[in-house]
């Protein structure tokens, strides 16, 4: 019997060890055994032990920096296995004690790697900029020019041998924010069950996202009160947590001599922070065609005041999905078709094989997200629901991801082979986008295409004006402890609000509680990390026409971002791609697109 029938039938989640082998992730690419994880994290401390008798020498000779730079490869290297082997086991079920203890001995472990390897970074900046230079010519270094020069680049924010080292001793600490966040939201929170049909079904950070999609607004209405009650009863704990997140990143901001958080975030990858306000003022714009969506959802609705747990059923009632999990690697195959044979039959591949961990089970961290590892597999965690036409979608999406790494990997050494999450948001989207094309062009009737429509203007407004209003909530979260306000749960309520309002325009009447919200997104201990789903998805649309619309050099160009890797900063590996982020073109185009789709729901619903 499938997963699926049995939560369907049993009304509940199952455990970890109740899922088929078939159904998850497959970590042997990484290690063959727990056994052999355990072995590689003892290994790691030779490993660094022979990275440390190179302490001040890396500016002895260019073979005595080489043979340094390999050592610091390897165990590298292996330190990204082992972490993330034991972070997949521990997100796929956090009530594992076994995973939790394997989890906290790799971050023990990196702490230690990073603490015992601090001298590397400001010893091998302090080479002289002619010595370096000369060395960094030599074709011996061309597996590690490109790092070389992207640490030299770092130099005026990097500190002496002794600071380093006390920053990464307290790395493991740093973390404690997000990590305490995630056990309180995904195991230790219990939000109780919704009756729906005359049924109890569990409520969860998984199941959430279906009750939202359930017609029954009164069942809509019970999820979402339970939901944020249940936050609201954990408001101080939630608060003090966020807040420590960001005093951790100020506290950093101002060690290493940046003028704001937001410099600080932007600068590893060199994105000019005009890029971040750029995004925010474009959206602001645009807010019209936003609020007129919201106008138009209120009257397909036929609702008298549209509420926050109206905003994510969808438009089109009458049109019901149901995608297995190989029917949904299926569509992914013929919409990414215009990639080639090689991109799909690799990612599909992959999706069927090992690569993904399908379905919901207790303990297992909720959303999705795909993992690339140099050594391993690109891993990919789903929480995939056959009647959740989005989760086609979100196998897209994370296929993306995957197919990013794997191409990296393949066409990259190690020390240059990580791009950066920036550029990571354009693959994920551009999958996205084909899809829904492929699905737009084979949709059977105009209740499909308007089902579709709607569907994916609710997809972009999620990722784009959505994404930019929780950066704009970050960025006043961060500028309001730098400028010395302490963050309370009244004042990030009060912050969190005021952004509500100004982007669901005058239609949406809120809870009292609906400000809970920006107490409750993972993605905010990341600081600054959602805007990139705001820019990639702006650079997606604009890349997806540009291959759609084109030929083979407008898809060899789409590779060429593929396989660049770490080997350029994002905004020049997008324009090689054909695209121009330091511009608001993009975002402006995208806003655009957005107000096209309202223009044609309007019609098709015939909505006046």
């Amino acid at each position: 019997m499938r997963y699926n029938l049995v939560i369907m039938i049993k009304n509940c989640i199952p455990a970890r060890k109740d899922i088929p082998a078939s159904d998850k992730w497959d970590l042997t690419s990484l290690f063959a055994s727990d056994s052999d994880w355990e072995k590689a994290l003892k290994d790691l401390e030779p490993l660094t032990s022979e990275i440390v008798q190179y302490k001040d020498r890396l500016a002895d000779s260019a073979q005595t920096l080489l043979s340094a730079l390999k050592a610091y490869e390897n165990a590298d290297k292996k330190l990204e296995a082992v972490y993330n082997y034991a972070q997949l086991q521990f997100t796929a079920d956090e009530t594992d004690s076994s995973a939790q203890d394997r989890e906290g001995r790799a971050r023990m472990a990196y702490t230690k790697y990073c603490a015992a390897t601090s001298f590397f970074s400001p010893e091998l900046q302090s080479i002289p900029d002619g010595k370096i230079q000369s060395w960094l010519m030599q074709s011996s270094f061309d597996d590690y020019r490109i790092f070389i020069s992207k640490l030299l680049r770092m130099k005026q924010h990097i500190l002496s041998e002794k600071e380093e080292r006390l920053m990464s001793l307290q790395s493991e600490s740093a973390g404690t924010a997000d990590k305490a966040f995630t056990v309180l939201t995904d195991a230790d929170m219990d939000f109780g069950s919704v009756n729906t049909a005359g049924e109890e079904k569990p409520l969860t950070q998984s199941t959430w996202g279906v009750f939202m999609d359930n017609p029954d607004r009164s069942v809509r209405e019970q999820a979402y009160k339970k939901f944020y009650r249940t936050f609201e009863s954990h408001q101080n704990t939630l608060a003090a947590l966020y807040a420590g997140s960001v005093n951790q990143d100020v506290f950093s901001m101002r060690a290493r001599s940046y003028k704001t958080c937001l410099e600080r975030a932007l600068f590893p990858d060199n994105v000019p922070v005009n890029v971040y306000h750029n995004l925010i003022d474009t959206v602001h714009k645009n807010l019209p065609s936003l609020h007129r969506y919201y106008t138009l959802r209120r009257k397909v609705l036929g609702v008298a005041e549209l509420r926050h747990y109206d905003v994510y059923v969808p438009l089109v009632k009458n049109v019901k999905t149901h995608t297995t999990y190989d029917e949904s690697v299926e569509i992914c195959r013929q919409a990414l078709a215009p990639l080639g044979t090689e991109y799909t039959d690799r990612l599909c591949s992959g999706l069927k094989n090992g690569w993904a961990d399908r379905y919901e089970n207790k303990g297992k961290r909720s959303g999705a997200f795909s993992s690339g590892v140099y050594t391993g597999d690109p891993f990919i965690l789903l929480n995939y629901k056959e009647d959740v036409i989005r989760d086609v979608f979100t196998m897209a999406h994370e296929g993306g991801h995957s197919m990013h790494s794997w191409y990296s990997v393949h066409n990259n050494p190690y020390m240059q082979y990580n791009y950066t999450i920036f550029e990571a948001e354009v693959a994920s989207t551009f999958n996205e986008e084909l899809v829904f094309d492929y699905l737009l062009k084979h949709a059977d009737s105009s209740d499909m295409k308007a089902y579709l429509l709607a569907m994916r203007a609710g997809d972009i407004l999620a990722t784009l004006h959505r994404q930019t209003m929780f950066a704009e909530y970050e960025l006043k979260a961060h500028e309001l402890v730098e400028s010395g306000t302490p963050l309370s749960a009244e004042v990030l309520r009060k912050t969190y609000r005021t952004l509500l309002e100004q982007y669901f325009g005058p239609e949406m009447h809120f809870e009292s509680n609906s400000d809970m919200e920006g107490l409750r997104i993972p993605h905010f201990y990341s600081a600054f990390y959602v805007y990139k789903y705001a820019t990639g998805i702006s650079a997606s649309l604009a890349l997806a026409k540009r291959v759609l619309e084109g030929g083979t050099a407008e898809r060899e160009d789409y590779f060429k971002f593929l396989k660049s890797g770490g080997s350029r900063f994002p905004i020049e590996s997008l324009k090689t791609a054909g695209v121009d982020m330091e511009q608001t073109a993009p975002v402006q185009a995208a806003c655009s697109t957005f107000e096209k789709m309202v223009d044609q729901l309007e019609s098709l619903l015939k909505i006046s």
